[in-house]
């Protein structure tokens, strides 16, 4: 495979600006890293928080995508578990230090010196992109190119927040239904849980979709369940759905708060915690959480709804993902893809 010297991308410069389409030096693999000729690239709401200085300090410029689907087209010197040729997905978490406390206990999801896909490290809206070795997975053959992006953080997060909740009860609520939504619920239900899908108020649109996919019920967040929760995800980056949650889980209830950031949480009264429910948050993920997801997904199975976007149209696809017009998630097509 010829590599050539200049790739096309679409960079970031600066928050609150939109991508622009530029010519790039090809990047070359450092010895631990593979190079992937990416084929698609999911577009996530994380990569909204970026565009929008929600999360501070990005590298500049910026190639965004943490949902990144190729094949390798090179390797590092000290690669040895990958091939030419292979099929690989690269995720949120891109690099981890391997020394601070939290990697040695195992939870590297926590590093205090990570590196993030698409945030510190360029990432996927690209003809190529480089990976860590390390932090690069063999993708189930049952999904295309297209439906498999979407498995590596709105899947991947989705599987962690879920995980998260399972031992919760059988009543999980779900705020927030996009593209990491539309996967855990599929998840949930294949392992017996009731599912109550929340959206935004008058979205009967998506409130259909949910219980499409297995939702027994389906309404607006601000409307309270059927029934009392035991556990809830959060996935929509809204802090007053924090005290909603907990409005509406039982006592002993367990509240998840799925994304990388969110508005501010209003008070609430103390009521609303008591009964021993619990608030926390989910960072990043680990490898065994993509390992043990990926050998999931294919089995339930899990069928990822998509809808695609050439590269140079990233900014539409950011856009409409901003204004709610994504059924499922929003995928870039680079290059020849497997749809």
């Amino acid at each position: 495979m010829k590599i050539p010297r200049q790739m096309q991308a679409m960079v970031l410069e600066a928050p609150g600006q939109a991508l622009k389409w530029r010519q790039v030096p090809t990047p070359q693999p450092a010895p631990e890293q593979v190079l992937i000729r990416v084929h698609a690239c999911g577009v996530c709401r994380t990569d909204l928080h970026v565009v929008d200085g929600e999360l501070p300090h990005p590298k500049l410029p910026l190639i965004l995508g943490h949902e990144i689907v190729g094949t390798v087209a090179a390797t590092g010197s000290a690669v040895r578990q990958f091939q030419v040729g292979e099929r690989l997905g690269v995720p949120w978490l891109g690099h981890t230090c391997s020394v601070c406390r939290y990697c040695l206990d195992g939870r590297e999801n926590l590093c205090d010196n990570p590196g993030f896909t698409g945030y510190t490290l360029d990432g996927g809206y690209a003809e190529y992109a480089v990976a860590d070795q390390r932090y690069s997975f063999p993708l189930p053959p049952a999904y295309s190119d297209t439906e498999a992006a979407p498995l590596l953080c709105a899947g991947l997060i989705g599987y962690r927040s879920y995980c998260m909740a399972q031992d919760a009860g059988e009543r999980l609520g779900i705020y927030g239904f996009g593209a990491a939504a539309h996967i855990t619920v599929q998840i949930a239900v294949y392992q017996g849980k009731k599912v109550y899908a929340f959206t935004r108020p008058g979205d009967t649109e998506t409130q259909g979709f949910a219980r499409q996919l297995g939702a027994v019920w389906a309404g607006s967040s601000n409307e309270l369940p059927p029934e009392e929760l035991d556990a809830a995800i959060i996935f929509a980056p809204v802090g007053s759905l924090i005290p909603a949650a907990l409005r509406a889980s039982a006592k002993g209830g367990v509240v998840v708060s799925g994304g990388i950031h969110m508005s501010d949480i209003p008070s609430f009264p103390y009521d609303l915690l008591w009964g021993e429910r619990v608030v926390r948050s989910v960072a990043n993920l680990t490898r065994a959480d993509a390992e043990e997801f990926l050998d999931l997904a294919p089995r339930v199975p899990v069928k990822t709804a998509v809808q695609t976007f050439p590269l140079e149209a990233a900014n539409e696809a950011l856009n409409r993902l901003r204004r709610g017009q994504i059924r499922g998630a929003a995928v870039l097509v680079v290059g020849e893809s497997k749809t």
